[in-house]
């Protein structure tokens, strides 16, 4: 599929697969309510999880929020286009059904070329979650959207995502940013703003369990003894059945689609070894404590 077959199909408000920087997206025209209901079905997503509404231009944001603070300026200046979730007050252009009836929009703007590429071609707003089902894993490649809707949503292809963890989200409290979703931009990128933190909110993302694989997942320290049965071990220490990078940007790029390749060899179930803690491991962690089994 072509961005311009993409981008018609999106007009037309109808659902598109696209590439993003962090994981493939499950998009549509976000000033549509018919077209953006088609999301939660496809999805299985519960009507009460906000999307995130991505736009190719300043211009562009503007139009789908009703206040844009200086320190969202400023922060758009220093990570946009980047993997930045900014959660701003809606425009009324904006249906309830993008937010979830808050009266709050995230909004980003996207690194990835292909994704600017289609909205510029669109010429709309488009909401998207990632392109998975509900709770379970993130796609970072054209084959993992295959592998979860096979051919019910069109694929625009991009590659593997870069960063392969979804974006950080963060509100304002005045001129103080706060996280609501961890990402690969952690609360030291924002310690510039007086009053910063990390708690949580709702957000995008934040269900309990969360980006799930289909097989039993465990977390474990080095050393633990592991569960009866054929299972995987994702290591970081090493000597498991993957070895897993050392920097957290590259062990982020690859988390996801490691645990679609296991998860697509039926082990009976996947422990993974955790890596360092640390503000740049904070959001690898906060995937792997909601991907685990109960």
């Amino acid at each position: 599929m072509t961005v311009a077959e993409a981008a018609a199909r999106i007009r037309a408000g109808e659902l598109v697969a696209f590439p993003t920087e962090t994981v493939y997206g499950l998009g549509a025209n976000a000033l549509d309510a018919t077209a953006v209901a088609k999301i939660y079905v496809a999805k299985g997503r519960p009507s009460t999880s906000p999307l995130i509404v991505h736009v190719c231009s300043m211009e562009m944001v503007r139009s789908v929020v009703r206040d844009w603070p200086e320190v969202a300026q400023r922060l758009a200046e220093k990570h946009w286009p980047g993997p930045l979730t900014m959660v701003l007050p809606k425009a009324d252009c904006i249906p309830d059904a993008v937010t979830a009836g808050l009266s709050t929009v995230g909004v980003r703007m996207p690194r990835h070329p292909i994704a600017l590429e289609l909205i510029r071609e669109a010429g709309v707003p488009i909401a998207a979650p990632s392109a998975n089902r509900f709770t379970g894993l993130s796609p970072t490649t054209a084959q993992h959207v295959r592998d979860a809707f096979g051919d019910a949503i069109p694929v625009l292809e991009g590659g593997a995502s870069e960063v392969g963890l979804e974006s950080t989200v963060v509100t304002f409290e005045g001129a103080a940013v706060r996280v609501l979703r961890p990402g690969m931009l952690t609360q030291e990128d924002f310690v510039a703003w007086e009053g910063s933190t990390s708690e949580a909110h709702p957000s995008p993302g934040m269900h309990e369990r969360h980006y799930s694989p289909r097989t039993p997942l465990y977390l474990i320290e080095a050393g633990t003894s592991l569960p009866d049965g054929h299972g995987a071990v994702i290591s970081y220490t090493g000597g498991g059945t993957v070895q897993m990078p050392k920097g957290a940007p590259a062990y982020a790029a690859r988390l996801y689609d490691v645990l679609h390749s296991l998860d697509r060899d039926r082990y009976d179930w996947i422990a993974v070894e955790l890596p360092p803690r640390g503000p740049e491991w904070e959001a690898i962690h906060d995937r792997l404590r909601r991907a685990r089994s109960k």
